[in-house]
């Protein structure tokens, strides 16, 4: 959620700000909800100072004995209208929270102005590419199984076999290794998260349609970055622990709403899959070089698998809605030809530590922490990197070497 004094003090920033981001901020929508729920605030404070200042005066006329049928009267008047006007005013704060929830975050004053992917900036790269004529994942291995998946539970869903399995098991467990030597500290989490959890990291209520709702406060996670985030919420964290950082490795669950038709085939966009996430919170004064680290270490798990990869700074126009900044890791795809996404690193500033309460105290005052979340990495699509690019046209898929003491074995034959 955004700084309302911001919006207060200088709505004309705000509007160029979300415009920027292709978002439709209705200045005179916020100013009359506003309005509407001072004047009907300062109502009931008045309402309750009046009924309290009539109580205490009755109270003490039923001490001495005596009794004011009129008074009496006065003041059931006035808990009835206090009751109707304090009924419209939380209609009225319900309606402005809702506003509010809608809006996305601001974007940081270095992020390039663009409206759509085609404004992105590419920051650097790293590897040499490869083409594979036309072979897919799907078509250099069999172990793969995407028809006893749809079996099971339907498309966009994958069954892995025997050593691509494990393969992936492996690239898991040496991506938390990673996360490790960077000083983030592994959690088990639940992978199932209530409405609020959703709410503080900006999935709720916008998001809904992307979710997997299991009752009516119960969904399953689209990112771990929602149980690590709130593993803080409604907290004064100790501001001398800072940076935390987390890391955890969950299956994510998406419903991939509006998306179909777009890489149906294979593991490229599925409804589950697996990821390394990590999050920081940190001071809001280093929140932006931590970004920059953050990214680094996402960056490591690619060299150290020797994957060609890009790194593209977001524009305005395609920042995620709780993010600042962020950078994307695109690893190269030889079946397709191009750059895909693995992982996003973003900083969310302050907005999704507003949602959450997570605060810290600085010279004996309340202040909101940055967060930070990024992929290190999206396993699903790592696999297929691996697979892709490590296959030698002749039948077998070299093992990169950092994976060998996890796999025991260092290719597979296909």
């Amino acid at each position: 959620m955004i700084d309302t004094n911001l919006l207060k003090d200088n709505p004309q920033r705000v509007l160029e700000a979300l415009q920027s981001r292709n978002y439709d901020f209705n200045v005179e929508s916020y100013e009359s909800l506003e309005a509407q729920r001072k004047t009907h605030q300062t109502e009931t404070e008045d309402l309750q100072a009046k009924r309290n200042s009539l109580s205490k005066e009755y109270g003490l006329l039923k001490k001495e004995g005596k009794d004011d049928p009129a008074l009496n009267s006065k003041i059931e008047t006035i808990k009835t209208e206090l009751d109707k006007c304090s009924s419209k005013l939380n209609h009225i704060q319900s309606s402005l929270k809702e506003f509010l929830l809608d809006i996305p975050n601001l974007p940081a004053d270095s992020v390039p102005n663009g409206s759509s992917d085609e404004n992105n900036i590419k920051i650097r790269d790293h590897g040499e590419l490869r083409i594979l004529n036309g072979k897919d994942h799907l078509e250099i291995t069999s172990m793969i199984d995407t028809e006893s998946a749809n079996l099971l539970a339907g498309s966009r869903f994958s069954v892995l076999i025997g050593e691509i399995a494990k393969l992936q098991r492996a690239l898991i467990a040496f991506m938390l290794d990673k996360a490790e030597e960077h000083g983030y500290t592994e959690h088990y989490l639940p992978m199932v998260a209530n409405s609020e959890s959703l709410t503080s990291t900006g999935q709720l209520p916008k998001f809904a349609e992307d979710l997997f709702q299991l009752t009516e406060d119960y969904y399953l996670i689209p990112t771990a970055e929602v149980p690590l985030t709130n593993l803080y919420r409604n907290q004064i964290v100790d501001m001398n622990k800072f940076p935390l950082k987390l890391s955890a490795h969950t299956s994510c669950f998406r419903s991939e709403a509006g998306s179909y038709g777009r890489d149906t085939k294979g593991l490229i966009r599925q409804h589950q899959f697996e990821k390394v996430e990590l999050v920081q919170i940190c001071h809001p004064d280093n929140s932006f070089e931590a970004l920059e680290n953050l990214t680094s270490h996402a960056e490591s798990v690619l060299k150290d698998l020797n994957l060609p990869y890009q790194v593209v700074e977001l524009c305005t126009g395609d920042l995620g809605f709780s993010a600042a900044k962020t950078y994307d890791l695109e690893v190269w795809i030889p079946s397709q030809e191009t750059f895909r996404e693995i992982s996003s690193c973003s900083n969310c500033t302050d907005f999704q530590a507003r949602r959450a309460k997570i605060r810290f105290k600085e010279e004996g005052a309340s202040k909101l922490a940055h967060t930070l979340n990024g992929s290190a990495l999206a396993a699903g699509r790592a696999l297929i990197a691996v697979i892709e690019n490590n296959f030698d046209q002749k039948g077998t898929i070299i093992v990169p070497e950092v994976l060998h003491e996890y796999t025991k074995f260092k290719s597979i034959k296909v």
